[in-house]
């Protein structure tokens, strides 16, 4: 059984490589972000305006972070999130961090979301603050402090592909010493 954690920065390109990675292992893809933006959707609200609330009100932070728990438990998982490593605990098997410089990420969900660079930088660094914030009162933890992961890498410089490649290796080589550790 395996669980593996994506998290990082927004635009970092964590919801593609655990994709990818659930692809490629055979194994379910669950995302956090997913699940909030179906909430903001069923609210009939954007998903930047939901994200505002939940300073006042951590219910669906909290529901989110019990689903990503059970899905932990379950195994053979890559889950995809801001908490996921966090949430995940020692359950999870790898967990993994993606960063990249603001440059990149602005331009990527600029291209992504169709606003400009400007308004990209400005909503996700409103967000990213507030997420934060919220993380530290509520769990007492900052998600994005990249001593909480085993794999931190910058996607920058790198193209997708590259990317994975890099984090295919360290999760094969995850996986093969897991195996022969069971069989010493």
């Amino acid at each position: 059984m395996v669980v593996i954690t994506v998290s990082g920065l927004h635009g970092s390109g964590r919801s593609t490589q655990a994709r990818l990675l659930a692809e490629t292992f055979n194994l379910r893809y669950v995302s956090a972000g997913q699940l909030f933006r179906s909430i903001a959707r069923e609210r009939g609200v954007a998903v930047h305006t939901l994200s505002s609330q939940l300073m006042s009100d951590p219910t669906i932070d909290y529901m989110i972070d019990e689903r990503t728990k059970r899905e932990a438990v379950k195994g053979d998982v890559v889950i995809e999130g801001d908490l996921s490593g966090f949430m995940a605990g020692s359950l999870a098997d790898v967990r993994i961090f993606l960063k990249a410089s603001d440059e990149a990420r602005f331009k990527r969900i600029a291209k992504r979301e169709g606003c400009s660079i400007e308004e990209a930088a400005r909503i996700t660094s409103e967000r990213e603050d507030r997420d934060r914030k919220r993380f530290k009162i509520f769990y007492g933890v900052d998600p994005f402090d990249p001593s909480l992961y085993h794999i931190v890498l910058d996607t920058s410089m790198l193209t997708v592909e590259s990317t994975f490649r890099i984090l295919r290796v360290c999760v094969e080589e995850y996986i093969r010493c897991k195996g022969s550790r069971g069989n010493t």
